[in-house]
């Protein structure tokens, strides 16, 4: 049998972290197995859905790297299809139409809750109903006895007694299908093999299994995956930080680290923490996912990042940075290539986003020093070392990383002070900080022009000081 999995979000606002995560397991197992991964837009709410949404959608997939074999289909699209298949059902006897009022629906649901029951349909139309003035819905016929049983990859066997479950409306009065009606025919048509998809929808597994055979197709298997949540054991929300993906990569996260962590949501191989795509292709089971929530930990993903930085090549972090850089308003023109700077900055930053806030001072002047960095550092007994050190660095036949710590080693040792002793005052006279890389990679970045003027300066700051 041909493996076929597929994503289906609905276009009403971004990919969040759990879509992320249910589309990369179900990327994931298609490709395991050599099956196709089906994308599926289900747009049928009009009015919250957006061409914006969908946008942000593909590029959230695209960004992540999860190709999909076929489609994006479109919910809306299909209206045709979804009125064939009423048809079909209608002429069965597996649905109906309802004429019943919105009042009449409203009068027995509250009815209902009052005497603390369970609000669901009286079936007042199944048997037949005298037309209304309205346009009828249509419901399914839900068997009134028996039991569905769901033999779910991830939650084991479920079972759902069928007098439960009322007869839900398929086709509004409007003529709109609804999501368990709809979905049902897309994966009929389209020969999914394998629904993964989020808890929250176990409940709606039931009905749609009744609609399914009822069209005359085979189950799919299930597999529900758990919800995701915070540190603090609540669902995941944007009190959490960014819960977009799209967020994520804004702010400076690669795609490889967000999948590394999304797999590890729930889902584990010994206790192997760091996977590459391929090893998540070979490795990934749906069966070995865990049936408890997932936290997902804003911690583990910049451990994460901070070890996809290091490897990560120098062109493509360059090009990385510089995306940053241009998001922040920096003249890019007006510094070194971000390709050296990510090199000089890569064994620092969790984030590109953070790199781009270190890298500020190789493209715009800074203001002021840092308070306690310049109270520290910049004092009058380092006036005569850096003014010698500034004049030796004026007289550089080259101006290089080798030749500036050669040229602030000789100085430290002609003054009789540490090597820190002179270094640290630098590091602050041409950055305005006191972190930063080694200070003659910085000083060969920052350049000769820009480094001298630093270093006045700084001398006048500290002239200053000592009057």
């Amino acid at each position: 049998m041909a493996i076929r999995t597929r994503f289906a979000p609905s276009p009403t606002g971004f990919l969040h972290v759990g879509g992320a995560r249910t589309a990369l397991f179900c990327w994931l197992y298609a490709r395991r197995h050599g099956g196709q991964f089906i994308l599926r837009i289900e747009d049928t709410d009009r009015q919250r859905s957006s061409a914006e949404s969908v946008a942000g959608i593909l590029d959230g997939l695209r960004w992540l790297g999860l190709d999909w074999d076929e489609g994006p289909h479109f919910q809306s699209e299909r209206g045709s299809r979804y009125e064939e298949a009423v048809e079909t059902l209608l002429a069965s006897g597996r649905a109906y139409r309802c004429y019943c009022s919105k009042a009449r629906l409203e009068s027995l649901r509250a009815d209902q809750l009052a005497r603390r029951e369970k609000p669901r349909y009286d079936g007042h139309c199944r048997d037949g109903a005298r037309p209304g003035p309205e346009p009828p819905a249509i419901r399914f016929r839900t068997p009134q006895d028996g039991e569905t049983v769901i033999d779910d990859l991830v939650r084991g066997r479920v079972v759902i007694r069928d007098d439960e479950l009322d007869d839900l409306v398929i086709v509004r009065g409007d003529g709109s299908p609804t999501y368990n009606f709809s979905v049902v025919v897309d994966d009929l048509d389209m020969a999914v093999t394998h629904v993964i998809r989020g808890d929250d929808h176990v409940n709606n597994t039931p009905r749609q299994i009744h609609i399914l055979r009822a069209l005359g197709g085979e189950l799919p298997a299930y597999a529900h995956v758990p919800m995701i949540l915070g540190r603090d054991g609540q669902r995941l929300s944007k009190r959490h930080g960014a819960v977009s993906v799209t967020s994520y990569r804004d702010d400076g996260y690669l795609p490889e680290a967000m999948l590394n962590h999304l797999a590890r949501l729930g889902w584990s191989h010994g206790d192997q923490e760091i996977f590459s795509r391929a090893e998540l292709v070979e490795l990934f089971d749906i069966e070995a996912v865990n049936r408890a929530a997932a936290s997902f930990d804003t911690e583990k993903l910049d451990w994460l990042n901070r070890h996809y930085i290091k490897g990560s090549g120098p062109e493509r972090l360059g090009e990385e940075l510089g995306r940053q850089l241009a998001a922040a308003g920096l003249p890019i023109g007006n510094g070194p290539a971000p390709t050296a700077v990510a090199e000089a900055l890569r064994e620092r930053a969790a984030t590109l986003r953070e790199m781009a806030e270190a890298s500020v001072y190789f493209y715009r002047e800074f203001e002021d020093f840092d308070a306690g960095a310049a109270r520290k550092h910049l004092r009058p007994v380092v006036l005569a070392p850096l003014e010698k050190l500034r004049a030796a660095l004026d007289h550089l036949p080259e101006w290089s990383a080798p030749g500036i710590a050669a040229a602030v080693e000789d100085t430290a040792a002609q003054a009789g002070v540490g090597l820190g002793k002179l270094g640290q005052p630098l590091r602050v006279a041409v950055t305005g900080r006191g972190v930063s890389p080694p200070f003659d990679v910085t000083l060969a970045l920052v350049g000769r022009e820009r480094t001298l003027d630093r270093i006045d300066r700084a001398l006048d700051f500290i002239r200053a000081r000592a009057a």
